[in-house]
């Protein structure tokens, strides 16, 4: 069996979307709390010595450091044959989910997320423009969801891992009480907390946190 490293800081969504998908096809890995907030990953030293590209997460597979969530979910769901499209029709769909995820879904989630809730000061102007973005992307999300269980039909894929990862974590770093916002998507979070082995990120991944400023500054979305 492969001997998985993950490199990560506990409210990366992206680090949760590899500790996810590892734990549901029942591998382990040591975790490597990285100290993103102190800046380690913008260092020349950390740079050269763990990514290149400066950032969290990176998955050492038998001391091979890789670098980027989605081709390495896709090489996890081709390894253990779980999680994957299992026709042409799926895997293409798989993917149109998964790159709109990358590109339009996490992408803002992550940087709303992070502004908000993780720095002290934030531009209301910024988190304006965020929050209309993400209203629209969780918008065609919902609208999706009513239509079936999961992203690419009646079966969880890497797709569902990918979109949900930055979408599960509390409702006072998102700023979302989905149950209320988007019903459809909150069933589905559901849906994927119910899979044989599900844990969320701040239980996989443990560590020294960021400060959080959003509920005590009283932040709204």
């Amino acid at each position: 069996m492969p001997a998985y490293r993950l490199h990560y800081f506990p409210e990366s969504g992206n680090s949760y979307k590899l500790a996810l998908m590892l734990t549901l096809c029942g591998q382990t890995f040591e975790p490597v709390w990285t100290d993103f907030g102190g800046g380690i990953t913008r260092t020349t030293e950390w740079r050269r010595s763990v990514n290149e590209l400066g950032e969290i997460p990176v998955l050492e597979v038998d001391g091979e450091r890789l670098t980027q969530t989605a081709p390495i979910l896709l090489m996890l769901a081709r390894q253990y044959g779980r999680f994957g499209g299992e026709t042409e029709a799926e895997q293409f769909e798989l993917l149109r989910w998964l790159f709109w995820d990358n590109h339009k879904l996490t992408g803002t989630m992550a940087t709303y997320r992070f502004l908000r809730t993780f720095t002290p000061s934030p531009d209301p102007q910024v988190l304006t423009f965020l929050r209309k973005r993400l209203d629209d992307y969780l918008g065609i999300l919902e609208q999706h969801l009513q239509r079936q269980a999961f992203a690419i039909g009646e079966r969880a894929t890497i797709a569902d891992i990918s979109m949900m990862a930055y979408l599960h974590f509390p409702a006072d770093e998102t700023g979302y009480d989905f149950a209320t916002s988007h019903p459809a998507v909150a069933a589905w979070l559901l849906r994927i907390a119910a899979l044989p082995g599900w844990r969320s990120a701040y239980d996989l991944l443990p560590g020294q946190r960021l400060k959080h400023y959003a509920q005590a500054q009283g932040i709204s979305g």
